[in-house]
């Protein structure tokens, strides 16, 4: 298995590496024949308005499969634990998901797509940060939407880009926090060259808990 530790306004030192190493190890131990790679990144933030301060992410590449966590506190080493403990949480699931698929067929219910809204901002102008923080590159390799949904709960975030394989064109699919259950962005052909851009933030706000549709 290979271990990758990265840090973030943060000295990796002997005792932290040696620490993560222990704990990630003893996470994964039971799923070693499916983890390929591992990567943990530490961080802590300068700005004192976020508390807590210190956040532990591990992001787990296993046959294919991305499996993600991240948690934070106070304290980095206890950040450490819980993030080890939730990644043991999340593998377990993934190889129970994977013998059940093994030993029988299993049914999968297809999303339902809602009718769009024309007019989902009105006079709200949609705003971005100032600066991007953080960039991340990943492979997408083309996936039916009812994979891309399994893939979203393994990774904890709100949403999953990816490359749908019936149509060839990135989409979205995240959590409806306000009304439950999962939501599809897909782009849609556009004569005038305007409005998909309001419509995809106002689906970002909602993946976000910010805004409901």
């Amino acid at each position: 298995m290979k271990l990758v530790i990265q840090g973030k306004n943060i000295e990796i030192t002997d005792s932290i590496h040696e620490y993560v190493n222990q704990k990630i190890e003893k996470a994964v131990n039971h799923f070693q024949q499916l983890t390929t790679e591992v990567d943990v990144h530490l961080s802590v933030a300068k700005n004192p308005r976020i508390n807590p301060k210190q956040t532990a992410e591990v992001t787990i590449y296993a046959n294919g499969t991305v499996i993600r966590a991240q948690e934070s506190s106070e304290n980095l080493y206890a950040s450490i634990d819980l993030v080890a403990d939730k990644i043991a949480r999340q593998l377990r699931k993934y190889k129970e998901k994977r013998q059940s698929k093994v030993s029988k067929a299993k049914t999968v219910e297809v999303i339902q797509s809602q009718p769009v809204v024309e007019n989902l901002i009105g006079d709200r102008q949609p705003e971005l940060p100032n600066e991007v923080v953080r960039t991340k590159y990943f492979a997408m390799p083309p996936m039916t939407v009812e994979e891309a949904l399994e893939q979203l709960q393994f990774i904890d975030h709100d949403f999953y880009m990816f490359s749908n394989s019936a149509t060839g064109e990135i989409n979205v699919i995240y959590k409806r926090y306000h009304h439950g259950g999962y939501g599809l962005i897909q782009p849609r052909p556009n004569n005038n060259g305007n409005g998909n851009n309001g419509k995809l933030a106002n689906s970002i706000d909602e993946a976000a808990g910010l805004k409901s549709t």
